[in-house]
């Protein structure tokens, strides 16, 4: 701006007004979001979790459907529901690490649209046959299979795509919410379902859940791509999947965390089979008493999830809180065999549950801030089957124990494994420098009077 030599203060005051306002830079980024919902203020999150709770709910309801459905069928034969359960599960095995690959190459959004619609399909077809009453139990079996196929595609892909959701700094957050959704839909979905089955049937439950998994497939439509953190797709080319497992091999710190999950999962979580056998044989209740153990698992595990979402406002997970966590629930599930009382052994599961959850949470989000963005899918494809590949060795021989030394016996040696294996792999971080041990006290005062 131009002044006069002669002009007054008012002359130049009046100029001033009559040119533009100046123009003004737009405001500094926010800082970096916290608090336990923090990932919730992203809009893609939002629809993202609103949608897997609708999901989540409708799993929960029709598993209890699918295996009232089979004892119904088969007569009370628990052996039927063994198949069933094993031709869901036995996909994960087979396919995950191929659906890491395709995570890797292919839009992620678009693949997990196609899933969902799958997974509804296949509710609204066992839905119909039961409400019409021409369901068979082969048919529930060859639709558990084609189920169990979607969900071992669907998992590595909607595990590595929270990622490009939310972004790096809100990876831990977003991933404990989803535990959280995933444990409330847990309690709330079985609940429900148990209700529904004496009040209209199995039927419009399958129902119920194509319409609650449809309502994920509207979410991802919703989404706004460009506010999505892409990750480059890589080229379809041979050997991608040795390439991963190559990547994996190299990486000490991966690889620790894939042997503790491993051991945690098949040997220390196993024990989930058994509260049934617990309940009934140990002190003598019936289903009623079954689903209030289940529940104060459930209560446990949720309450872990939300202390994770809190404490993810503080940063990148550490790796002694998952050895920690890993060695809290080895010893509280030991502690739980202990327990002499029926009220005393439901109370000391909710301890479980909670540690049960750190350690899941943290474990999963140290893997996705730890490996490469384009090797995320092939990874969370290996994670998975770490995470769910003992459960075929580990689920028999738990009952196996069970009937051989007592239903109490799998707590006690579960534990013990996951306590050991904790204490194993810190050993090895410790030497290896991948974990500091914090300095004795004396130490620390004495650095203090120094400075």
């Amino acid at each position: 701006m131009q002044t006069h030599a002669g002009d007054t203060r008012e002359q130049q005051s009046e100029r001033t007004s009559q040119l533009p306002a100046p123009r003004l830079r737009p405001d500094p980024a926010p800082p970096a979001l916290s608090g336990t919902f923090s990932s919730l203020r992203i809009r893609n999150y939002r629809l993202f979790a609103a949608g897997n709770l609708a999901s989540n709910l409708g799993t929960w309801m029709q598993r209890i459907a699918q295996d009232w459905l089979v004892l119904v069928l088969s007569g009370h034969n628990p052996v039927a529901l063994g198949i069933a359960a094993a031709l869901q599960f036995a996909p994960t095995i087979l396919l995950s690490l191929w659906a890491g690959v395709l995570a890797d190459r292919l839009d992620k959004r678009k693949l997990l649209i196609g899933v969902q619609i799958g997974v509804a399909a296949c509710a609204l077809v066992l839905g119909v046959l039961d409400v019409t009453g021409l369901v068979e139990v082969w048919h529930v079996y060859i639709l558990c299979f084609v189920v169990g196929v979607f969900f071992a595609i669907e998992v590595p892909v909607r595990q590595s795509f929270v990622a490009e959701i939310v972004g790096r700094s809100q990876v831990t957050n977003a991933i404990a919410l989803n535990s959280t959704g995933f444990n409330l839909a847990r309690v709330v979905g079985p609940a429900i379902a148990g209700l529904m089955i004496v009040l209209i049937g199995t039927g419009w439950l399958f129902l119920a859940n194509a319409v609650l998994t449809l309502a994920v497939v509207g979410s991802l439509f919703r989404m706004r791509t460009a506010e999505l953190h892409r990750t480059p797709k890589i080229p379809r080319q041979p050997g991608q999947l040795m390439a991963g497992l190559r990547y994996v091999r190299k990486r000490p710190d991966i690889m620790t965390v894939m042997v503790l999950v491993f051991f945690v999962s098949t040997f220390g979580m196993t024990f989930f089979v058994t509260l049934a056998v617990v309940a009934a044989n140990v002190f003598g209740k019936d289903a009623a008493g079954y689903g209030v153990l289940s529940t104060a698992l459930a209560v446990g595990t949720l309450a872990g999830a939300l202390l994770a979402a809190r404490r993810s406002s503080n940063g990148r997970p550490r790796t002694r809180l998952l050895l920690g966590a890993a060695f809290a629930f080895g010893v509280l599930e030991v502690v739980v065999g202990l327990m002499p009382t029926y009220t005393a052994f439901a109370i000391a599961l909710f301890p479980v549950g909670l540690a049960l959850m750190t350690f899941m949470t943290t474990a999963n989000a140290t893997v996705q801030l730890a490996v490469a963005p384009e090797m995320r899918g092939r990874v969370m494809g290996l994670y998975m089957l770490v995470f769910l590949g003992g459960n075929p060795v580990g689920a028999p021989m738990v009952g196996w124990m069970a009937h051989q030394w007592g239903a109490r016996s799998p707590l006690y040696i579960g534990g013990s494994i996951a306590a050991l294996t904790a204490v194993a792999c810190g050993v090895f971080l410790v030497r290896r420098g991948g974990v500091k041990l914090p300095a004795p006290r004396w130490r620390r005062q004495r650095v203090l009077r120094r400075k």
